[in-house]
């Protein structure tokens, strides 16, 4: 099992229109390595994706890209499904979030998994990233011969 946190540990992502969702994305992503926020331009239904079309670049600032004004601190337990979480990034700060899981090299939406917690889908993301870094050296190390 992965995870960065103490006991009753919360991670705390400032957010502030002198931020970049790049910022907020490096934040989140060194408590969760195998997963990441992606921001949009709408929300989305819950078990429902988004339109990759509608995702906002990193590099845009905060106050350029939110519904709501409110500064503060993003609180966030490992414990928490990855509903709550996109819940409470729009509920509190106006901010569409969706979270992706690591696959190997890929990004996959966990829409169909929403009610996962954070800590569950990280440890999914190591486990099919370890298990696809090792099927690829097993096939390295095959003599074709």
């Amino acid at each position: 099992m992965y995870s960065r946190f103490n006991q009753n540990e919360m991670l705390k992502i400032q957010i502030s229109d002198e931020r970049t969702l790049k910022e907020i994305q490096s934040d989140f992503n060194s408590y969760f390595p195998f997963l990441k926020l992606e921001f949009f331009k709408t929300p989305h239904r819950v078990g429902q994706g988004s339109a990759k079309d509608l995702i906002i670049a990193p590099h845009k600032f905060v106050k350029d890209c939110r519904t709501l004004k409110p500064s503060g601190f993003l609180e966030i337990k490992e414990g928490m499904t990855v509903n709550q979480l996109e819940q409470l990034c729009y509920t509190s700060f106006g901010l569409a979030a969706q979270v992706f899981r690591k696959s190997g090299n890929v990004w996959l939406e966990t829409s169909a998994t929403d009610n996962w917690t954070l800590l569950q889908q990280n440890n999914e993301g190591a486990e099919l990233s370890t298990q696809i870094k090792e099927n690829r050296e097993n096939l390295d190390n095959i003599d074709p011969y």
